[in-house]
């Protein structure tokens, strides 16, 4: 059984797991003030770059609180209201204004630093972890959703920390200086400047809401179309050879229509908050010009007071509306601190143990087994068998019957539930993790190579290979000639994984890595399955000779490729049902008989 069809087994049991997910509907954090607290501790690092930036802001707020005052007295002295140098006055407001504009270009810088600083510790934080985490983690959980741990979530930390956070000490600064000031100068006036800051607030709160709404409504729909065409683009010669267009075009349309009402209805709601907040700023107006000329003309205030007033009050009702907008933007950046956290809260995979054995081979014992991924379901079930020194083991069987599972557990990918897996007489639960994959190497049928040249992607199990040694494992794989083809020869670079190869030649430069890494045990998961049978005979023509002298596991769907095993296995259900030699196997007529005559006589079962 291929690897991924066990896996299945594992998604299934699994509710709502579903591996195209690509976006992931952000919520309110369960446990904010936690988050808050370990998202302080990554501030902590950087206490230079918080300090410079706090100073700046409050600079900057100085700045902006301060310069209405100096409007106000240059035009208290062209009236005449007050003594004074003009053109001094007038000068000096100018500074104050450039001192505003340069802190805020300062605190741009340092926001930018800071959210880079602390995101790039996070980020490393997270992807070191993901490395670390057991086989299990991520064969439960979405991969797109992993992905958007490291990539949505971190994003929406780093925009708030570059941009909410500034706006929101500055904020809280601007409305306390602004309301010293306006108090100080009539409290009356202040009085009744603050009454259109309620309307402000209930505005924000109900045109918030509605945006917030129809975005997460709109990010979900964006979500189901990159995943649409997700599918049609990598199964598009399915879908054009089952006449599928007309339904994938309606699916796509249908998702487009709901997405085009939901971002309609987005924009239109965070569009009206501009013109709202203005009518609501100029009702204020309206209230500082009418109550503040009745104050004038009574001599409680001077005109340069009420023109200081018309540019407080703007200044009072704009920190307001970018702290409702922060708020939402700090549950999203904190809900997505909290999914962070929780891989990172994770345990790793247990590295410890003893080193693997010494000895030119390994002889592999397997004693009543027994394993299952989910309690009272197992896969396993006592399981006994040796795999002797420098021999050749077959594992054959029906789809599901665990043979990958086998594997799995021989990597201690996962542990066994019950008994015992022995290498040389050395429990492996005993070998740690490093040690016993250093001795162990493994063909896939789904071929992984990686966006480097093939030289690296040779070398990724044995980073010391020689040349001579690279030369050999061309050689013995058959992709000499393919490789020599190629302009770069071994340093031709592989895009996308190796899309710019065809799949066989994926296929057997995965061997060739095998045969580079020189294990003690060599595992080949339907190595050939995707070679064609010249070059597959080829290909196992050369595996015979590395194999002499290295215990090998074969697991194979076609037999005629493990016919010259030196022992077959056959499993069905986790259980060994029969084993033998190719000739033993068939003369029993059993399960394995069964198996090769539905494959080589049309027989049916």
């Amino acid at each position: 059984m291929k690897a991924r069809d066990e896996q299945r087994l594992v998604e299934r049991s699994i509710p709502g797991m579903n591996r195209g997910t690509r976006f992931a509907e952000v919520q309110h954090a369960e446990h904010a003030g936690a988050t808050l607290k370990r998202i302080a501790a990554y501030f902590s690092h950087e206490k230079t770059m918080v300090v410079c930036m706090l100073a700046v802001v409050v600079f900057g707020t100085i700045c902006g609180v301060w310069a209405p005052s100096l409007q106000s007295k240059a035009i208290d002295i062209i009236a005449g209201k007050e003594a004074g140098n003009f053109l001094k006055t007038l000068a000096f407001m100018l500074a104050v204004y450039l001192l505003y504009s340069v802190s805020q270009l300062v605190q741009g810088f340092c926001s930018a630093n800071l959210s880079q600083r602390i995101v790039k510790r996070m980020r490393e934080e997270l992807f070191a972890k993901l490395v670390d985490l057991p086989i299990r983690y991520m064969d439960t959980h979405s991969h797109g959703d992993v992905m958007s741990r490291m990539t949505n979530d971190i994003e929406n930390i780093s925009t708030t920390v570059s941009q909410s956070l500034p706006s929101l000490f500055s904020g809280v600064l601007t409305i306390i200086g602004t309301a010293a000031v306006m108090l100080w100068y009539c409290w009356q006036l202040a009085l009744l400047s603050f009454a259109t800051v309620l309307l402000t607030v209930l505005a924000t709160k109900t045109l918030s809401s509605r945006v917030r709404k129809f975005s997460r409504e709109r990010q979900r729909l964006l979500g189901r179309l990159n995943g649409t065409v997700e599918e049609m683009i990598s199964g598009y010669r399915t879908v054009v050879a089952y006449n599928h267009q007309e339904l994938t075009t309606e699916e796509f349309c249908n998702t487009a229509d709901s997405l085009t009402r939901a971002g309609i209805k987005t924009e239109i709601y965070s569009g009206v908050m501009g013109p709202i907040m203005n009518c609501i700023g100029n009702i204020g107006f309206v209230i500082i010009a009418a109550f503040g000329g009745y104050f004038s003309v009574h001599g409680r205030i001077s005109v340069g007071v009420i023109s200081a007033f018309i540019v407080y009050a703007k200044q009072f009702s704009r920190p307001i509306n970018e702290i409702a907008q922060v708020y939402g933007q700090l549950q999203t950046a904190i809900a997505g601190a909290e999914r962070v956290f929780m891989v990172l809260d994770e345990e790793n995979e247990e590295k410890s143990g003893e080193p693997f054995g010494e000895g030119e081979c390994a002889e592999i014992t397997f004693q009543n087994v027994r394993f299952s991924y989910e309690a009272e379901h197992p896969i396993i079930r006592n399981f006994s068998f040796t795999v002797p020194f420098g021999k050749k083991v077959a594992l054959v069987g029906a789809t599901g019957s665990g043979k990958s599972t086998i594997v799995n557990l021989l990597m201690r990918f996962y542990d066994i539930d019950e008994g015992k897996i022995l290498i040389n007489g050395q429990d492996i639960k005993t070998i740690s993790r490093d040690s016993l994959r250093r001795n162990v190497a493994i063909v896939l049928q789904d071929t992984v190579l990686f966006s480097d040249t093939i030289r690296n992607n040779l070398k990724y199990g044995n980073e010391a290979a020689t040349e001579e040694q690279l030369a050999k494992a061309v050689e013995m794989s058959h992709c000499k000639e393919m490789i020599e083809a190629l302009p770069q020869g071994l340093d031709f670079p592989l895009t996308g994984s190796g899309e710019n190869i065809s799949q066989g030649q994926r296929q057997m430069l995965a061997i060739a890595r095998a045969f580079v890494a020189d294990p003690k045990i060599l595992i080949l998961d339907e190595a050939t399955s995707n070679v064609d049978t010249r070059t597959e005979k080829a290909v196992q023509d050369a595996m015979q000779q590395v194999m002499k002298n290295r215990t090998s596991i074969v697991i194979a769907h076609r037999l005629s490729t493990i016919r010259d095993s030196d022992l077959i296995v056959v499993m069905d259900h986790g259980r060994i049902v029969e084993s033998g030699s190719h000739s033993s196997l068939l003369a029993q007529k059993g399960r394995y008989y069964e198996l090769y005559m539905t494959q080589y006589a049309g027989f049916a079962t």
